[in-house]
């Protein structure tokens, strides 16, 4: 099947963010041979092929595909395992872009009754790439776009849809510690760094346990502690990392606020200077009602009622197919790609992978919203 060949293709040969130049060549080459223009901005820009259909106000969807790999090395074993070392698609993106591609073959081969974009765009993991195809104009003219992503929490021939939010907020954190070095041997000449980072890390954990409304999903994780230079010396300085996850608008600024706060009562205790800086990231997916719609019965004519299933609760990961929703309607699935007697395998890990029937139901998938979309458009 072509499209596993196309997505073993881009499985050996991953690229990082803005990086993806071989990716957009071999994407360029099947969309010729399909037979469909497209437009290529350039190293760290994306691709869009173009199906035109209809009459001349005949209306546009877009179908989305992400194009980067993640930094890591793979451990799946298989016969086209990256050939490229700290490199691997960990994410599914290899999928993706060979369900939409797949999806372009079918709506080239009998045409729906409007126009389609196929935007490959670069750097979703990390520089959110979906800005940078929002900013060549090039969906100006778009009425709804759609897209979707692999995971190992649903069977292969499941598709996850639901309206409203999908995956969380994601802000950074970065916390400077200033304290004063001194001997491990006389502690009270010094002001200790590592002991203000622990109690900052144990402080930090009460901000969802005791100050958020459980009902509100929300996570702080710090992932990076570095501080000390040797076992005798009293480190005069630490720095923390981490990641802060939220659906809820209120909930997110209280804890950007409470962080603070914990800096500044905690550089006070101590006679330190602690400095917090908080850096927005991917703003929520929000899945718009019409197009949750569209989705949603495009979904069963591909999978049946069955294997149509709701989200149980968002996703505390984050997606930049948001920056998209801001300006455009439209729906954010999941295609279940766990094999029914496979182990579950989280996305990023060294040892990802799918099952490859993931790749017919999402070309199935993506062919028939855009059919769903542009007819429902045209009423």
């Amino acid at each position: 099947m072509r499209m596993v060949e196309l997505r073993r293709q881009f499985h050996s040969h991953p690229e990082l963010a803005f990086e993806e130049v071989r990716t957009a060549a071999a994407i360029m080459a099947e969309l010729d041979r399909i037979g469909i223009p497209y437009e290529y901005t350039g190293k760290g820009g994306c691709v869009i092929g173009r199906l035109t259909g209809g009459a001349a106000n005949a209306p546009t969807v877009a179908l989305r595909a992400d194009m980067d790999a993640l930094p890591g090395d793979e451990v799946t074993g298989l016969p086209f395992a990256s050939t490229e070392p700290g490199k691997m698609h960990a994410c599914g993106h290899d999928a993706h872009m060979a369900m939409v591609l797949g999806a372009a073959a079918l709506l080239k081969t009998d045409p729906p009754p409007g126009n389609v974009l196929f935007v490959f765009q670069p750097a979703e993991e990390r520089g959110g790439g979906a800005r940078v195809v929002l900013k060549t104009g090039l969906l100006k003219d778009v009425r709804a776009i759609f897209g979707g992503h692999v995971t190992h929490h649903y069977r292969t021939g499941e598709i996850m849809i639901a309206e409203g939010v999908i995956t969380a907020q994601s802000d950074r954190f970065l916390i400077r510690i200033q304290g004063r070095g001194g001997h491990g041997a006389r502690p009270h000449e010094a002001i200790d760094a590592v002991v203000i980072t622990g109690l900052l890390i144990t402080a930090i954990q009460t901000l969802v346990s005791r100050e958020v409304n459980p009902i509100h999903p929300t996570v702080v994780t710090i992932g990076k502690v570095e501080a000390g230079t040797a076992a005798n010396v009293i480190a005069d300085s630490a720095t923390l990392e981490g990641t802060i996850r939220t659906t809820s608008p209120s909930v997110r600024e209280h804890i950007h606020s409470g962080l603070r706060r914990m800096g500044r009562a905690l550089a006070e205790l101590h006679n330190a200077r602690i400095e917090v800086t908080i850096t927005e990231g991917y703003p929520p997916v929000l899945n718009s009602a019409r197009e949750t719609g569209i989705a949603q019965r495009a979904a069963l004519r591909v999978v049946g009622r069955e294997a149509v299933v709701p989200q149980d609760h968002p996703s505390m990961g984050a997606e930049d197919f948001a920056y998209y929703l801001q300006e455009i309607p439209g729906c954010y699935v999941r295609f279940g790609a766990r094999l029914r007697d496979g182990e579950y395998i989280p996305l990023h890990s060294p040892a990802f992978d799918i099952d490859e029937e993931v790749l017919k139901i999402g070309a199935a998938y993506f062919d028939q919203v855009a059919r769903e979309a542009l007819t429902e458009y045209r009423r």
